[in-house]
């Protein structure tokens, strides 16, 4: 015998042994259940995968969720599909169970992709045995799978039934309907409702970490004018500075003051300036006119701002006001914020959560799990629930790189993995007196 891989199955051997000690007789089955049925998980994900479900390909993401309503309705939760057409949008796909007892717990989804029908990107592609290229197989069609395996392991075990459990998968995470507070109506009321929070996206792509906190993502736009005039009155008293040069004093000072906030970031994505100006917000497009010896009378620029939380962005907002006010002569300037995804706080219950999380994935042999800076967490869907819940984390889905690219990938080892962690972390949640991860 090759001594090498002798002792190398007797190190897997105790490890499994090692973990299987830190896990109890339910939990077992659900790992057992999860490995025994993987197969199956893969082939619904390439399913899903090869559905093109791009935000506005409405038959698409309404085909995806269909595919999941009626895998959600087999495990013997009651789904619904919530049209949001008055917003331009497919839908939401909701299932629920019908009334347990313990935490309430909310699962937050997207069928949604950023794959239009145009994509080149429309299908799996296996690249070797653990890595598949295919459009929103990390983000997150695979955390999709990830929520409906780990119920449906729950509910083989026969636990499901006595749990509160709300799914939420959004049809529009990835281009949303307007006015937000509409189109995510139903996500807010099932925030309303529950305790805590899981959100499947993938996060950062590592396993080894999730979102305690995600920043918000929200508009702003700045209108300024001038006295248009010949070049050579700039700066006269009845004259001024013009438009560009207010605008561009505004932006150097939204730099100057409060580019140094901690996770506090404004980006002007657009300014467009002269004589005459013409923008389509819509669309994202501007055009202008003007010469170089004209006192330019209109600008227009649209930016993002992105905080931590709601305290960050009011804060963020009313300084940015108090600039845009101080005006150079003869002009005049508004900023007005558009809405947008609130910040995910990182709440004290969000890292209590994160250590009980951390503390399965230790029990199931996978390690610990640490935090993401929350500086390179976007917005997600979970944001809404921030102001609701007890404790929430995000980013328990697939791991996978190149989101929102054609070259997107997912990795098929995380998914038994991801979905253990998920499964055991509603069981001990639900059961409360395991949550110290002591047997």
């Amino acid at each position: 015998m090759n001594m090498r891989k002798y002792f190398l199955g007797l190190i897997f051997l105790f490890l499994t042994l090692a973990t299987s000690a830190q896990l109890d007789k339910t939990e077992k089955k659900l790992v057992k259940w999860i490995d025994e049925n993987n197969d199956q998980a893969v082939d619904l994900l390439k399913n899903l995968i090869n559905i093109n479900s791009g935000t506005m390909n409405f038959e698409g993401v309404r085909k995806v969720g269909d595919v999941l309503s009626a895998k959600f309705e087999a495990i013997g939760m009651e789904t619904e599909w919530l049209p949001v057409k008055e917003f331009n949008r497919a839908g939401h796909l909701i299932a629920r169970t019908k009334g347990g007892r313990g935490k309430k717990i909310l699962m937050i989804g997207h069928l949604d992709t950023v794959f239009p029908k145009d994509s080149p990107n429309q299908e799996w592609i296996q690249v070797d045995e653990n890595i598949v290229k295919g459009p929103g197989i990390a983000d997150m069609k695979g955390g999709d799978v990830i929520i409906l395996q780990s119920l449906t392991a729950l509910h083989e075990a026969g636990l499901l039934k006595d749990m509160d459990i709300w799914v939420v998968m959004t049809g529009d995470e990835e281009k949303s309907g307007r006015p937000l507070s509409k189109s995510k109506a139903v996500l807010i009321e099932a925030a309303k409702w529950a305790d805590i929070a899981l959100g499947f996206e993938n996060g950062d792509g590592n396993p080894a970490t999730v979102n305690v906190a995600r920043r918000s993502s929200s508009g702003w736009t700045l209108s300024v004018t001038g006295v248009a005039s010949h070049s050579s009155q700039i700066f006269k008293s009845d004259i001024g500075a013009g438009a560009i040069y207010e605008a561009s004093r505004i932006l150097f000072q939204f730099y100057q003051e409060l580019s140094g906030v901690e996770f506090l970031t404004f980006n002007p994505g657009v300014f467009v300036g002269g004589t005459n100006v013409i923008y389509d917000k819509s669309e994202n497009t501007g055009t202008s006119f003007g010469k170089n010896n004209v006192v330019s009378k209109e600008v227009t620029v649209a930016g993002d701002i992105r905080c931590i939380s709601r305290e960050q962005l009011e804060d963020a907002q009313k300084k940015m006001k108090e600039i845009v006010a101080r005006h150079l002569p003869q002009t005049d300037a508004k900023i007005e914020f558009g809405d947008g995804y609130p910040p995910f706080a990182p709440a004290d219950g969000n890292y209590k959560l994160l250590e009980i999380y951390s503390q399965v994935s230790q029990n199931l042999g996978f390690g610990k799990v640490g935090a993401v800076n929350p500086a390179d967490a976007g917005a997600a869907d979970i944001s809404f629930t921030s102001s609701y819940i007890e404790m929430g984390i995000d980013g328990m889905g697939l791991s996978g790189e190149n989101d929102h690219t054609i070259r997107e990938l997912g990795f098929l080892d995380a998914l038994p993995k991801q979905t253990k962690r998920s499964a055991v972390l509603i069981y001990r949640l639900w059961e409360g007196e395991k949550t110290t991860g002591e047997k």
